[in-house]
């Protein structure tokens, strides 16, 4: 959430902010909400302090004189409208904390301009698609053997459409990536945290998954705990209501999990095979650092995970997304994406982001400096990376024409073999 003073402030600065992005909000009726939580608060106040006196005005009076009873009958009286008041300040918090969940992060001043995908601008390109893609390339859904090395018929099966089985040594593949992904987040500093698969709302609402995204998630209604769409919302909130030190920032986590998007509305040529799936893998990289680090982090986060791109000997562009493609409560976000030679296409694999303080504003994720003064932290995090459109990239650009399929050299210490044959 926004600092509501900031909001109060410089109401025009965030009303063109949330004009930049999709999202519709009415920032009146939040300036509203906040005017009448301080209102209660300041009537709260009042009459507690009349209480306090009134105690004190009573105690000084002998007991049983009629001066006494009557004060004694006037505290009754204010004990009620001080309860009464408490639980109006109680409601007027309540009213004011659910509009705060409806207004967006801002987008920072350097994020360009636009309203779709389309509009996103391409900050960098790495690797020669000519060069680094086999003339064999194909699909990877139409290799050979392919439906036998990834199986999504027992897949349905057993579950339904999106949650494919990896089978013998494509399953040895997807291990190696992701022991892969991790060594190479521990060599950049990040360390590493096996994180749960199921969170509370509180989790959810921090990260802002929730109210946003309910129907991207699997909820589990019974304990009211929801499925992870990513290890950023457990691994963030790892100190939610905890006060870091400013010594120890920036502090890095990464974190492999599962993760579970409903992906509710995703049709067509574009999701076939591993290009989109309910379940997958990835290795979540997060960060929490001082507010004047937070662009010079999100930089070197984005290295953390084009880096591993580079080692896969994969071509990628990064593209630096406009103010109307950007989620909820993301102040300037990068994509990777890379060229899926068989497709001829690109591939999301990763996004890097900052969030600035809405999210730690959200979790009560704060700081204390070397004065002692307490401050809201910086979140950023990014995919380093998700699995599954990696593998559809290494199977098609790696594609040889006797349907063997060339393992990159970097995975190849934990593969065993420098050749992968589906089938």
């Amino acid at each position: 959430m926004l600092d509501p003073k900031f909001l109060r402030e410089n109401t025009d600065a965030v009303r063109q902010g949330v004009a930049r992005k999709k999202f519709q909000v009415d920032l009146d009726a939040v300036l509203a909400a906040d005017e009448r939580r301080r209102h209660a608060v300041t009537e709260f106040e009042a009459a507690r302090a009349g209480q306090n006196a009134a105690n004190q005005e009573m105690a000084k009076l002998p007991k049983g004189t009629p001066e006494f009873l009557a004060k004694v009958a006037e505290m009754k009286a204010l004990s009620a409208k001080v309860k009464e008041l408490e639980k109006g300040v109680a409601d007027a918090e309540e009213a004011w904390k659910a509009a705060c969940l409806t207004v967006p992060n801002i987008p920072d001043p350097s994020v360009p301009e636009g309203r779709a995908e389309s509009d996103n601008v391409v900050a960098a390109t790495w690797g020669d698609p000519a060069a680094l893609v086999s003339a064999a390339a194909k699909p990877h859904w139409d290799i050979p053997g392919f439906a036998k090395a990834i199986d999504f018929e027992r897949g349905v099966k057993v579950t339904g459409a999106g949650f494919p089985f990896y089978v013998g040594d494509m399953a040895r593949l997807v291990r190696s990536l992701v022991q892969f992904f991790l060594e190479h987040a521990a060599e950049r500093g990040y360390t590493e945290v096996h994180a749960p698969l199921l969170v509370n709302p509180a989790s959810a609402t921090a990260t802002g998954q929730l109210p946003d995204k309910e129907g991207q998630m699997y909820h589990a209604p019974t304990d009211d705990l929801y499925l992870i769409p990513t290890a950023e919302v457990p691994v963030t909130n790892f100190f939610r209501d905890e006060i870091l030190s400013a010594a120890d920032l920036p502090v890095k986590r990464c974190g492999y999990t599962p993760c579970f998007r409903r992906e509710a509305g995703s049709w067509g040529a574009h999701v076939r095979g591993l290009n989109r799936l309910h379940q997958f893998d990835k290795v979540e990289l997060v960060k929490w650092c001082a507010p004047d680090r937070s662009l010079a982090e999100l930089e070197s986060l984005r290295e953390d995970a084009e880096l591993i791109l580079r080692q896969l000997n994969l071509p990628y562009r990064v593209l630096l997304i406009c103010a109307g493609d950007i989620g909820f409560p993301h102040s300037k976000q990068y994509d990777l994406e890379v060229w899926a030679g068989g497709q001829k296409r690109w591939l999301e694999v990763s996004s890097c982001s900052s969030f600035t303080d809405f999210q730690a504003r959200r979790a009560g994720i704060r700081y204390r400096d070397a004065d002692g003064k307490v401050h809201t932290v910086h979140t950023l995090n990014g995919s380093g990376l998700g699995l599954p459109r990696v593998l559809a990239a290494i199977l098609e650009n790696n594609l040889q024409p006797d349907g063997t399929v060339v393992v990159p050299e970097a995975l190849r210490r934990w593969f065993g073999k420098d050749r992968l044959t589906l089938g």
